[in-house]
């Protein structure tokens, strides 16, 4: 009997002791989203200095911006369903070293090639490092208010990340090359490292069955043919090309097998029947609309800040910094208002802001208007960050916390998936009303019309080469064609916005607190359990 109680005291001491810790890790794995979220939005105000240095084609271009998205987005159900298996803190710092590595790589590329393969690579670093983040944050906040709580802190230090990308990255191009945008990765991974190992705990789940290595191979090549066949129509690729549609028929074909071989087995990689849930399923759709629209729409900004309003780099940081601090106050807010008005109306609310906000921002023009700009992104940051809040937090409550892996690298895929399809989508829309405002131009020659069709930032290399009368007149033509492009672009993103909208009206009305309904026991409840087993 006394062997019983000193059993439970010990017990509880431990669940004292690992709720004492968990904002500590909370801190950890925060540092660790901000390594990633940094790294994310950091090229942004970098791409005109590199397209002047490297001088990459428009598909480089969007290989250079996209690929470590794509690559990401590949790799985080293979990274995800991993840590579940061997480790979740073993796979985030494994993670740790590998953006360190390619961070270096890419800082010293001399040429567009070694510069995508980089930026690649820090791809394959961030599928480690974000599922495991979501996971682990899974795993010690069982409490779902204590949960939201510790997402919004999560989804606000995103927000930090975001913010201090662009800043950062102008303030190093003011005083140094490109590249030393990538080296501020390095200092936070020389710190995550030891840290990481000191603080994090080790996590799994219940590990059943052999690891789908199959299956995993399948998911990450199926999802890189069908966001590659994409990136391909965004580069301006006809749909009729071979090389946009054998991609995107193969993804689609890969991704089948892969549903039909997680269907056949008794232990799949991914518990397929989460998304028969509304909730969870409706949360992710919601994810890829959310980032589709804000991807695509922070490059587009950037660079009209810079090349039709002139703004340096830092400047164009600056401006887009009341983005990022409203998006850090929607987070910090998010798990108070989603507890007052439950996940429907604060994800159908967000969409609905967003769209708002995307619509006011067409009175842009060729001239600076900084009113304008300030209360657009205000609004626009604030609408995205509730939406991804509440979608994230309902998707993470509908998992069940043995498949917490696999259910984050779900959420995360969806993230850079809608982040790369955003991207090629958008870029795409703009592409297709840009162009054509340059043909007929006054004393430019076609070939000329056409090569300043593929950019702004080529227009501009163009008229200057041309010089006179008729540089002045395609300089001038393609401002006003960048300016008329980005007015649909935000049409076609508001309209995504709204189809968002309609299909958060899927998810719940309020928000369930009762953890055994998700399938995860409260910390006290898993004691009492334990200290039934010891006496019987």
């Amino acid at each position: 009997m006394s062997g019983t109680t000193t059993a439970a005291a010990a017990l509880r001491r431990r669940a004292a002791g690992a709720g004492a810790n968990r904002w500590v890790v909370l801190v950890v794995l925060c540092a660790s989203l901000l390594l990633v979220a940094v790294d994310a939005t950091v090229l942004h105000v970098a791409v005109p200095a590199v397209t002047e240095d490297l001088r990459p084609g428009a598909m480089e271009l969007l290989w250079i911006v996209d690929s470590y998205p794509l690559v990401c987005a590949s790799l985080l159900i293979l990274f995800g369903t991993l840590g579940d298996r061997v480790g979740r803190r073993r796979v985030l710092l494994l993670g740790y070293a590998l953006f360190g590595v390619a961070s270096g790589l890419a800082a010293l590329a001399d040429d567009a090639q070694v510069l995508i393969a980089a930026r690649a690579l820090l791809g394959v670093g961030g599928a480690m490092i974000m599922p495991a983040t979501l996971s682990i944050l899974r795993q010690v906040f069982p409490d779902r208010r204590e949960r939201a709580l510790a997402i919004g802190i999560w989804s606000a230090v995103a927000a930090v990340g975001a913010a201090v990308g662009p800043l950062l990255g102008g303030f190093l191009l003011e005083h140094f090359w490109w590249g030393s945008v990538f080296l501020v990765n390095i200092p936070l991974m020389l710190v995550s490292l030891p840290v990481g190992r000191i603080l994090l705990p080790e996590s799994k789940g219940e590990g059943d069955g052999p690891w789908d290595v199959v299956g995993a191979l399948t998911a990450a090549a199926g999802l890189f043919a069908a966001v590659l066949g994409v990136k391909r129509l965004g580069g301006g690729e006809p749909l009729g090309s071979a090389w946009t549609v054998l991609p995107l028929l193969g993804g689609a074909a890969l991704l089948t097998a892969f549903v039909r071989r997680q269907r056949r087995r008794a232990h799949p990689l991914v518990d397929l029947r989460m998304f028969a849930r509304p909730a969870f399923s409706t949360s992710v759709g919601c994810i890829v609309l959310a980032m589709l629209a804000l991807v695509g729409l922070e490059l587009i900004a950037a660079q009209y800040l810079q090349l039709v309003l002139g703004l340096s780099p830092l400047e164009t940081g600056l401006r887009l910094l009341p983005l990022t601090v409203a998006a850090m106050a929607a987070g910090l807010a998010g798990a108070r208002m989603l507890r007052r008005f439950g996940p429907r109306r604060m994800v159908c609310f967000g969409f609905c802001l967003t769209a708002a906000a995307v619509v006011s921002l067409t009175a842009m023009g060729g001239q600076d208007n900084v009113p304008l700009l300030l209360t657009g992104f205000v609004l626009l940051g604030f609408g995205l960050e509730t939406t991804l809040f509440g979608a994230y937090e309902s998707m993470l409550s509908e998992a069940p916390q043995e498949q917490a892996g696999g259910a984050a690298a779900i959420g995360e895929t969806s993230y850079q998936l809608g982040a790369g399809i955003g991207i090629a989508l958008l870029g795409s829309v703009m592409n297709a009303a840009y162009a054509p405002g340059l043909t007929g131009v006054p004393g430019v020659p076609g070939q000329a019309s056409t090569a300043a069709g593929h950019s702004l930032g080529e227009a501009y290399e163009v008229a200057e080469r041309l010089g006179g009368p008729a540089g002045d007149a395609l300089r001038h033509a393609a401002r006003h064609a960048f300016v008329h492009g980005l007015h649909v672009t935000l049409l076609v993103s508001a309209g995504l916005l709204l189809l968002g909208a309609a299909m958060a009206l899927r998810l719940p009305r309020a928000m369930q607190c009762d953890t055994a309904a998700v399938g995860v026991p409260s910390p006290r409840e898993a004691t009492e359990h334990r200290v039934s087993e010891l006496k019987v």
